[in-house]
This record gives structure tokens, C-alpha cells and sequence, in this order.
């Protein structure tokens, strides 16, 4: 096999009914063994298992493909690709099904992609780095890395989340203030396009300016899942890494954690109470989220959900192998509490790095449930102004749902190290992010769920048309967190586009990324990047 057949292999198919079966014939520069390999395993509608397919984390969202495709390796994800082209079906792809929005389970769909057997982890010793299936879950990625080399990616707290839109998305987690976002350790990715005669090809694309597939590379640095084609695999290794031994590759994660939770009374929280703990909280982060801080080490994830959910809780880890670790918590929590009189509790653990990172720290209210997200960067703590809204809101009797509000999380540190045009993640300079957040059961529900959220979010940012404008305060949102409100005259009033609030200055690359890599606009959805023009 060639080098141009290594990085290029052109598999088709020739145009089948709607019905037919995947091909087996191959055109292209395909070897004997994987012309032999068997096709995807195809589902349809009849099929028992197709119900448990075409569902995702958001039970509001629930899709009617004509067919699934369970793939499991490459050479499987292009012929998927090359069929739905041929055919003219549109094709979306999905890995762990937990995309917030309806860009994978739509009815307007006809073949889904499915990714989650194609979930490996491993050294790839020919190109020095790690290799990562997208189907893989986070939890799996965690587990491989640090039990067979000792190493870890920066990325997500939910083990079940699917690498494959995590990292496309930049992906960022509790390590991430210390060792940067999941894509600044993106070495390569391996993708299935399609060219501008409809045939999907299998490209690599990595991190080497002389790359003449470079910009296909920086595309998967945060510009999302479902824009340029479908992606295979990821190599990831830190860009200072010089050694060619695996363990010294990507970022080793400490031994031991402080696992702490903070839980606060929320029916003795005044509204002045509230004001100081939140204040307190956005003030410590703008004091200690620079690069390099004794805290890098420290990531919280703040959970503020209606008063009927009783507590407030705070989950905080933080670098458990620091000689000064017990007094960094104490005076991080000190500082949280300074003025608050509220009574709280405290429990305090230390873990085993990897025990620590397998418990999700997110709240169990989507799975199988109907949900709403939407976000926002915070460039600097809230002003009392919103500190306000978000009490009233949260306190409110009009609404009635224990598991509406905030989850505020920590940011910054050596994130805020990269420039925000070396990769497609623009926002490098904010302190947290902040994710608005309901769900709820009843189908007959959805109206005043989703009027809630939506007019808490707009009241937040008021000042700017209704969404989160990148100024003083703000810095847009964060395509993982996708919310097609944004793109929506009714709630986005600020004159500013959707595509700004995600992607900012890096949107018109992103196009002249989409031009040449997706030219007929195969793979799109309500917020993809938009062909140029």
C-alpha cells in the first residue's frame, strides 16, 4: 500500500435503492483486505433494535432514519458515507448521543451514523501518539491512558460522553485550568470527506504547518461536531512533548485528588446571601485563574438549581499530591464563605486519581429526560445585577421544577495560554463557564419549560440584545453546550450572529475550511458553519 493510499482511501459505491443494503464493492485505491472487510451492520425501522438507536441523552429529540449504520472501522464509515451520497439521503453522524440539540435525532435525517463501536484507545507507535476512536466514552479514554502509560487528555467530567463531538467541540474538564483543552493536545485527526464530485475519501490531517491538510486539523480544534465530514480517529499528544516514550506524552495526572463537596441550605439563603456566595466565587476566580497559579489545580463545578432542589452544592477537585494542597481548599473555601452566615456542610475526601475522574460530577437530570441547554463564557465575575435575575429566577413560584438553573463551572489557567486563532476555540481568555439548564419529563410540559429558560437567559443579557456579546463581561458560547436560539431573531435581538457568539474572529476560516473539505455541504445541521457566500 502506498503512502497516497495510507492517507487517502477513496472507497464508493454505486447508487442504490433506498432500501438495498450497504455495498460491498469498492472502487479506488483500496486494499485486498479492506475490499474483503464486511459492511456496516445495517437497522432499519423492523429492526427490534433500531428504537434504542435513534435516541439520544434529550428525550425531546428522537429521529426516524431510514437507516442506522453501526460501523466499526473506517474503510465501514466511508462506504456509510458514500451510499447516503449517492443515494441522496442525508447523513449525520452521532458517537455518544449527547448532543443537546436535534442535529443527530431529527426526522429530517435518513441515515444516522453510529460510532460507538468504533471506540478504541491505544499507542500508535508509527506517529508517536495516541490514538482515539470517536465512539470511545471519555470514561474509557480516562481508564486506557492512565492504567497502561499513566498519562490523561484534559477533557469532560461525564464518562459516558462520546469523544468523538467532545474534542471536535475543543473540549475542556476538571484538568484543563492546569494542562489547557482537550485540543491542544490534538496531534492528528483522521476524517472522511466528501470531495466536490461526491466521493468520500479517508484523509489525516495533523498539527504540522507544512501539512497540506493542516487547516482540516485546526477545523477539529473547536469547530464542532457535524461541519466537515466524519471522524475516525484523533491523535493526541502534547505539542512540547520531545521524548518518544509513550509515558511521557500527554499530561500525567496526579496520584491522589481532594474530592470535596460543599453544600450550602438554600432555604436559608437570603437574597443577600446569595449575592455574596456567587460574588465571592466570580471574584476568586478573576484573582486566581492566570496561568500558572497555585490553584491551576483547582476546578469546581458550582451547581445552582431552583431552591426547591433544597442545597446548593460545590464540587471542587483539586491536586491532592501538593504538599500545600489542604490549605489551598481551606482558603478557597474561606474565601467562598467570607460573609455568606449561611450554614453549609462539608465532605472531604482524598481519592485515587482515576476513582476521582470515572464519578461524573454533572447532575443526573438528562439522561432519558427532556432538556434544554444554553451557556455562556464569563470573562469576570456577575455583576449584582444578574446575581439578581438569577435569584428570582431561581427563587420565583411561577415555575415549578426542583432542576432548572446554573451550573457554573471553572475555566481559565492554561487554557488561557493559546492564542484564540491557533485553533478554532476562540474564547482564551474567560474564568468560567456558565451552563442555564432544565429538564423535565411530561412531552405536554415542553412550552413552559422552554419559555422558563429562555426568558431567564434573555433577561441575563439584556444589556446585549439577549445573548451573550463578547465584551467586558462575556465571550460568546460554547459550541458544545449548542443552543439554536442563538440563530434565532426572536431571542438573538443583539444583531450579532450566531456564528460570531461561538466562533468569533475564527468563523470565516471555518467557511474557507467548509469550501474545501465539504463543498457540497454534505454534512450540516441547524448550526453548522455555512458554506461561504
Amino acid at each position: 500500500m502506498t503512502d497516497q493510499s495510507r492517507r487517502k482511501l477513496l472507497l464508493g459505491a454505486a447508487v442504490l435503492p433506498v432500501a438495498a443494503a450497504v455495498p460491498t464493492v469498492l472502487r479506488g485505491t483500496a486494499t485486498a483486505a479492506e475490499a474483503a472487510e464486511p459492511p456496516a451492520t445495517v437497522v432499519t425501522p423492523a429492526d427490534r433494535r433500531y428504537a434504542d438507536l435513534v435516541i439520544g441523552s434529550n428525550a425531546r429529540f428522537v429521529a426516524t432514519p431510514r437507516q442506522v449504520h453501526v460501523v466499526a472501522s473506517a474503510a465501514q464509515v466511508v462506504r456509510s458515507v458514500q451510499y447516503a451520497v449517492d443515494a441522496g439521503l442525508k447523513v449525520v453522524v452521532r458517537s455518544g448521543g449527547h448532543c443537546s440539540e436535534d442535529f443527530v435525532h431529527s426526522p429530517s435525517n435518513q441515515v444516522v451514523i453510529d460510532l460507538s463501536e468504533l471506540n478504541e484507545t491505544g499507542y500508535d507507535p508509527a506517529r508517536g501518539a495516541f490514538f482515539v476512536e470517536p465512539g470511545a466514552g471519555l470514561g474509557e479514554v480516562y481508564r486506557t491512558l492512565y492504567k497502561k502509560w499513566g498519562v490523561t487528555v484534559p477533557a469532560g467530567l461525564t464518562p459516558t460522553v462520546g469523544a468523538g463531538g467532545h474534542v471536535s467541540g475543543g473540549g475542556y474538564g476538571r484538568w484543563s485550568r492546569l494542562h489547557g483543552s482537550s485540543v491542544d493536545h490534538l496531534h492528528a485527526v483522521e476524517v472522511v470527506v466528501v470531495d466536490a464530485s461526491g466521493r468520500a475519501e479517508l484523509v489525516t490531517a495533523s498539527r504540522r504547518p507544512s501539512d497540506p491538510n493542516h487547516d482540516l486539523w485546526w477545523a477539529h480544534t473547536g469547530g464542532g461536531g457535524g461541519n466537515f465530514g466524519v471522524v475516525t480517529k484523533y491523535w493526541f499528544r502534547s505539542p512540547d512533548a520531545t521524548s518518544n516514550d509513550p509515558t511521557a506524552l500527554l499530561p500525567s495526572p496526579p496520584a491522589t485528588v481532594l474530592d470535596s463537596l460543599v453544600r450550602w441550605s438554600w432555604p436559608d439563603m437570603t437574597r443577600d446571601a446569595f449575592r455574596r456566595l456567587l460574588r465571592n466565587h466570580g471574584r476568586w476566580h478573576e484573582r486566581n485563574s492566570a496561568p500558572g497559579s497555585p490553584y491551576a489545580g483547582l476546578y469546581s463545578l458550582f451547581t445552582v438549581l431552583r431552591k426547591q432542589s433544597g442545597v446548593l452544592d460545590l464540587n471542587t477537585t483539586l491536586d491532592g499530591t501538593r504538599p500545600d494542597a489542604d490549605r489551598l481548599l481551606a482558603d478557597y473555601l474561606a474565601a467562598l464563605n467570607d460573609g455568606v452566615g449561611v450554614p453549609f456542610t462539608h465532605d472531604v475526601r482524598r481519592d485515587p486519581w482515576l476513582m476521582s475522574s470515572l464519578l461524573s460530577r454533572t447532575p443526573d437530570t438528562f439522561s432519558g429526560t427532556r432538556a434544554k441547554v444554553k451557556a455562556s463564557y464569563l470573562r469576570k465575575a456577575m455583576p449584582d445585577r444578574q446575581l439578581d435575575i438569577g435569584y428570582d429566577r431561581l427563587t420565583g413560584t411561577d415555575y415549578d421544577n426542583p432542576v432548572g438553573g446554573w451550573l457554573i463551572t471553572s475555566y481559565g489557567g492554561a487554557v488561557n495560554t493559546v492564542p484564540p486563532t491557533a485553533t478554532a476555540l476562540a474564547q482564551r481568555d474567560s474564568i468560567n463557564k456558565i451552563v442555564y439548564m432544565t429538564s423535565w419529563t411530561d412531552p405536554a410540559e415542553d412550552a413552559g419549560h422552554l419559555r422558563w429558560i429562555r426568558e431567564f437567559y434573555r433577561e441575563m443579557h439584556a444589556d446585549t440584545g439577549g445573548v451573550p456579546v463578547p465584551g467586558e463581561l462575556h465571550d460568546g458560547s460554547y459550541i458544545n453546550y449548542a443552543d439554536v436560539d442563538l440563530a434565532d431573531p426572536a431571542w438573538n435581538t443583539s444583531g450579532v450572529p450566531w456564528s460570531t457568539l461561538y466562533y468569533k474572529g475564527n468563523y470565516p476560516r471555518l467557511q474557507r475550511v467548509k469550501a474545501r473539505w465539504d463543498p457540497r455541504d454534505v454534512f450540516n445541521h441547524a448550526l453548522s458553519v455555512r458554506l461561504p457566500g
